[in-house]
């Protein structure tokens, strides 16, 4: 007869969750770098290489080499600390690390030259045109009757300003419907007839300014008979900014996630209401970046304006009121006389021309900002509706994403759950 064994049950107590505990007496918790920040060992190389390089180009240019000028030991330095930045590189990583080196340090060059040939450009015309922009009459007074040797208290750019204010607002009312329709329906619609203009689109980017001015000088001036005038000069520049608006804009459109537009679809609506409330309102910035590029084609083009409308010394503001001027035409009409004066005129106009670029871009980010006020009242609405919530609460609200569990949670008591006899009996 087999005698079956009764099983065994393992009576220990189960094991407890222990929690950290925290010392009082401790010193603070150092800051921790964030991801992707050098170490401190790091940044000591990068700029050693490039303390390096300058040495090793003083003595490549000024010692070993006739290569004397400031040309030659800025393209040596650039050269050289790329040469011993990889070599530390390779000191301490690998080929992975050699070719991260090397790349960062020719973007953030190439970076630096471009940024020192635009504030060059911007410091120069500033330095040579700085005189007239301190007389009031320059931005209140236009050029009739004024001649170019007559000093900088006589005549000023007003009827400049007023006619490329005119011209680009009359190009921009008709091309921005027109380029963003024409992106929408390259992206939204397609087809085949999409790709046809499509294309049609890209190669008309690089049409050269005089030949939009010849289009518009052939077709509305000689064949249709209206005299050269402002609107002539608006509409050249609006087949010039018109394909740049639509290539931009459509680039910006597919970057659109389509999740959005399932979605939208999912929910009932229309494909145009999903463009119109969706697709539209996710890429108004980017769509403000394509109006900015086509405004600054536009507003620096000279052959067009000179073709389709000419030049006036006086202020003219019906666009179709004869010829008008602009701020292009004047700086070349200026810079053409060779007189002195005239040329310390036009580079003060250009320095009002990179002003009123500033400005339109400037406005064009504001207006084309998120509006990030209704998610703060939304997100105050949320916190009013919670049990026990205080307004006074706002300021003291604490950051549970960057603070420190530890500090935050103070003394939570032995870190043994045995140690207390009454923890010992209830388990």
């Amino acid at each position: 007869m087999t005698v079956t064994q009764p099983p065994t049950y393992d009576v220990s107590p189960p094991p407890a969750t222990v929690l950290p505990s925290y010392d009082e007496d401790a010193a603070p918790a150092v800051p921790r770098l964030g991801l992707g920040r050098p170490s401190p060992d790091e940044r000591f190389a990068r700029i050693g290489s490039w303390a390096a390089g300058l040495g090793l180009a003083w003595v490549v240019t000024q010692r070993l080499l006739p290569l004397g000028g400031l040309p030659w030991f800025l393209i040596a330095w650039f050269v050289l600390g790329i040469v011993v930045t990889a070599v530390t590189a390779a000191m301490s990583g690998g080929r992975v690390e050699v070719k991260d080196r090397v790349a960062a340090a020719v973007i953030t060059g190439a970076a630096l030259v471009v940024g020192a040939a635009v504030v060059s450009t911007l410091v120069f015309v500033a330095v040579r045109g700085w005189k007239p922009l301190l007389h009031l009459n320059f931005w209140t007074d236009d050029m009739s009757g004024v001649g170019p040797k007559d000093g900088f208290d006589h005549g000023g750019i007003l009827h400049a300003m007023a006619g490329t204010f005119i011209e680009l607002g009359i190009a921009l009312i008709i091309t921005l419907p027109l380029g963003i329709g024409t992106a929408v329906f390259m992206t939204e619609v397609g087809g085949r007839f999409a790709r046809i203009v499509r294309t049609v689109v890209e190669a008309m980017t690089a049409l050269p300014s005089i030949v939009a001015g010849l289009f518009i000088y052939t077709v509305f001036i000689i064949a249709l008979g209206y005299p050269r005038s402002g609107l002539a000069a608006a509409l050249a520049i609006s087949v010039m900014i018109l394909p740049i608006i639509a290539r931009a804009a459509d680039v910006v459109l597919r970057v659109v996630p389509g999740g959005l537009r399932e979605a939208s679809l999912a929910l009932g609506a229309s494909r145009w209401r999903t463009v119109w409330n969706v697709v539209l309102p996710t890429a108004r910035p980017g769509l403000a970046t394509a109006v900015i590029l086509g405004v600054a084609r536009g507003v620096g083009e000279t052959s067009p304006v000179l073709l389709t409308s000419g030049a006036a010394a006086f202020l003219v503001t019906n666009p179709t009121d004869g010829v008008m001027n602009s701020m292009p035409l004047f700086i070349y009409s200026n810079v053409r006389s060779g007189e002195p004066v005239a040329i310390e005129r036009a580079f003060a106009a250009a320095s009002a021309l990179l002003l009123l670029v500033l400005i339109l871009f400037t406005i064009a980010r504001l207006l084309a900002r998120p509006r990030r006020s209704s998610r703060r009242s939304m997100a105050s609405r949320f916190r009013a509706r919670r049990p026990g919530f205080r307004p006074e609460q706002e300021e003291f609200a604490v950051d549970l994403v960057h603070a420190d569990p530890l500090v935050g949670m103070g003394p939570v008591g032995d870190a043994d759950p045995y140690a207390n006899p009454s923890n010992r009996e209830s388990s």
